[in-house]
């Protein structure tokens, strides 16, 4: 073997070396981005994201897409590098998105919970925005408990033993005078339409002394009609405004966005208040590569999504859902809406 030879052979083992370190080598960072988009108008699997059944549907154009981040974990080092590199990706420590005191699944169900609890938010502020009455209303339904097969997630309970209650307060004093063993008559309105009444034996909880119903209510707007989103596997609760908006176009004449590819990202509260959320500059560049023109932002992630390049997008800043609709609604007449 010559020498030449020789030489490239030993300048090679420290790159071979390098290549194979770089290839096994895990890093303790988590990459976010850019993650699917969904548009809340459309289907997913051949059902409706927003399914709305009971009540008149009004067609619909456009699109209203919620965002989401993408999340690489398990990085060796030449995966973040390239990752990095991109200039689409960042990079965070692990244990900011994934908290060593708590299990993967710990982390997971918590986001799935988030995630239902949005669902339900963005109904109720719906239904709040359109002025549906409000009503003692059955969130969950414990089983076993002495309710089950009696009671339905969505009841409206009007009345406890003959008397009327209108509110969460005034259900909840008749309820405190309860003991366990008593029966109960409750009267309740269905979300098919159904009016009745039930009786229920109470049971017994150790951290009450009243009667125990087994099922979670509060006050929240009441309609005749079920509402079902349709995103699985989907967490956080950043999709609450999109959700919302979903259900006003979907329930009121005229197309909300005049037919306009809007997306945008938002938690929301039951009243309609619209709140921040991570990851905001990779939403907006989902947004963008969907191929969105208008993309709503939370008032308080304004600062944020500025320094990031807006690639033809209109950044529309929003307080609560009324100010969502308000600004599609100027859009589509042609006039300015609040920017960030």
């Amino acid at each position: 073997m010559n020498r030449r030879i020789l030489t490239m052979l030993v300048a090679l083992v420290p790159i071979v070396a390098f290549g194979v370190l770089v290839s096994v080598v895990a890093v303790p960072f988590v990459s976010l981005g850019p993650g699917p988009t969904f548009d809340t108008l459309g289907e997913v699997e051949g059902k409706e994201v927003v399914d709305i059944e009971g009540a008149e549907v009004h067609p619909t154009s456009g699109h209203l897409n919620m965002t989401t981040v993408s999340q690489r974990d398990n990085l060796n080092l030449a995966q973040a590098l390239m990752l990095w590199m991109s200039g689409r990706e960042q990079l965070v420590p692990r244990d900011l998105v994934y908290p060593p005191d708590k299990s993967r699944e710990e982390i997971d169900e918590a986001n799935n919970t988030d995630f239902r609890q949005s669902e339900d938010s963005a109904e109720y502020a719906a239904l709040h925005y359109m002025k549906y009455p409000m009503a003692v209303t059955v969130e969950s339904v414990t089983d076993p408990g002495p309710s089950a097969g009696k009671l339905r997630d969505g009841d409206a309970i009007d009345g406890v033993n003959g008397k009327p209650v209108s509110n969460l307060d005034q259900f909840q004093a008749l309820m405190n005078a309860t003991k366990p063993g008593e029966k109960v008559v409750l009267d309740y309105r269905r979300k098919d339409g159904s009016i009745g009444d039930v009786t229920i034996t109470l049971g017994d909880h150790p951290e009450r002394d009243h009667g125990y119903l087994g099922i979670g209510v509060l006050d929240a707007p009441w309609a005749p009609f079920t509402i079902d989103f349709n995103l699985a596997n989907i967490g956080g609760p950043s999709a609450g405004l999109m959700f919302s908006l979903a259900v006003v176009d979907k329930l009121t004449t005229g197309d909300l966005n005049d037919g306009k590819f809007v997306a945008g990202t938002g938690t929301i509260t039951g009243d309609g208040k619209v709140g921040p959320i991570g990851g905001i500059t990779h939403k907006m560049l989902a947004a963008s590569d969907a191929g969105a023109t208008v993309f709503l932002v939370p008032a308080d992630n304004c600062e944020e999504a500025k320094t990031a390049p807006q690639d033809g997008l209109q950044m529309v800043r929003v307080g609560d859902l009324g100010q969502a609709v308000a600004a599609l609604n100027t859009i589509s007449a042609g006039g300015e809406p609040p920017q960030c």
